[in-house]
């Protein structure tokens, strides 16, 4: 069970990497943050319950008459192009110490079976 929690884990983190949509983001992180939980590794779970919890408080949060959290008409208007590149490096780099730790950990798991 834990070394297909990390497979489908790496999986996701990959695709992640590469996909920068809301919505599938979304959803691909909050699946593999409720199987950490349910799988009772807690150190990954809490490392990955914040981005988790901002990635539904983002969208959560878009203004009413807005296409999506990415709105092609306020990006520039009002200087958001700064802040959202910056989530973007920021997130990145979460998603490469994720996929290296989830990596080390399925290698682990393979490993003890």
């Amino acid at each position: 069970m834990e070394a297909v929690v990390f497979v489908f884990s790496l999986l996701d983190c990959c695709a992640l990497i590469f996909l920068s949509w809301v919505i599938p983001e979304l959803i691909g992180h909050t699946i593999v943050t409720v199987l950490l939980l349910m799988s009772l590794h807690w150190f990954i779970f809490l490392l990955n319950l914040p981005v988790a919890t901002w990635n539904i408080y983002r969208y959560i949060m878009v203004p009413s008459g807005n296409m999506g959290v990415f709105d092609p008409t306020e990006i520039h208007n009002r200087g958001q192009l700064k802040s959202h590149m910056k989530e973007a490096m920021i997130k990145l780099g979460f998603h490469l110490l994720c996929f290296f730790m989830y990596l080390y950990s399925m290698i682990l798991a393979l490993i003890n079976d």
